[in-house]
């Protein structure tokens, strides 16, 4: 199978045009020292019982002035002050994450590769492709080092996350951020046919039909296999977000629908 996930915010290149995406970088990587003050202080009290009980008194104050001082230096604010057909398109998009993360459930595609020969496609049920995916969360969440004044809407896969915000694409790979415009997107929607395994049908999935781990060559049950067992067909909903730089984003949802609004909104960002 192939890698389908795309670059992740290492190794793409940021097309904000400003030095957000640095500043996050750098604050990221900023050590913590009021922790590191905290863990030295308890490890020299420890030491120095009963004396100890005095350093951890006096290391008190420090390691809290050190703690606020980690908080500030590992915080970038952004202010937002929307007007116009922005502010409308960003409020209609925040509103719209509603109905992707009511879907029950939520994937990436990380990897996928096309059935070559017939003996494939009769042991996988038919099927034309096998996708592997990570599961996904779509929530409104802030980005772990920056502050700003507004809802952003949010969707996670692993240590991978896209960031909605009004100007922008920021993309997140662990403590590592880069960012893109959304000119640069293209964007497409769609339904996709999905065999699902017995037992993993989300509870708002349309089920389409049924088909079997082992088919003949018209499709039907391969009466070869005693153990043949009856595989759910369904239909879920994709969303695939990508750039030519190299950003491959595609997102399946269990509820059909769930994507669509938010998919025809990025459709239309401003430029």
């Amino acid at each position: 199978m192939d890698d389908t996930s795309g670059l992740s915010a290492l190794e793409l290149r940021p097309t904000g045009g400003d030095d957000i995406v640095r500043q996050l970088n750098e604050a990221a990587r900023r050590p913590r020292w009021g922790w590191i003050a905290a863990i030295v202080a308890f490890v020299i009290g420890a030491a120095l019982m009963p004396w100890g009980l005095i350093v951890w008194a006096l290391a008190i104050p420090g390691c809290w002035w050190l703690f606020l001082r980690d908080g500030l230096r590992k915080n970038v604010v952004l202010f937002y002050d929307l007007e116009g057909s922005a502010a409308l398109w960003f409020d209609r998009f925040v509103t719209s994450w509603d109905a992707t993360s009511s879907s029950d459930k939520l994937w990436r595609t990380v990897q996928s590769g096309q059935v070559q020969t017939t003996y494939q496609h009769k042991v996988n049920a038919g099927v034309g492709s096998i996708v592997q995916r990570v599961n996904a969360e779509a929530r409104i969440q802030q980005p772990k080092y920056l502050s700003t004044n507004i809802d952003i809407p949010t969707i996670r896969a692993g240590k991978e996350v896209l960031y909605f915000l009004p100007d922008r694409l920021l993309v997140g790979s662990g403590k590592r951020y880069s960012d893109v415009g959304y000119r640069h997107l293209t964007v497409q929607r769609s339904a996709t046919r999905f065999v699902e395994q017995p037992g993993h049908v989300p509870k708002d999935t349309q089920l389409i039909g049924q088909t079997w781990q082992y088919v003949n060559v018209k499709g039907g049950p391969d009466r070869r296999f005693k153990n043949n067992p009856t595989l759910p067909v369904v239909q879920y909903g994709q969303l695939d977000i990508s750039t030519a730089q190299g950003l491959f984003w595609s997102v399946q949802s269990s509820r059909v629908s769930a994507l669509d609004e938010a998919g025809s909104l990025l459709g239309t960002a401003p430029r």
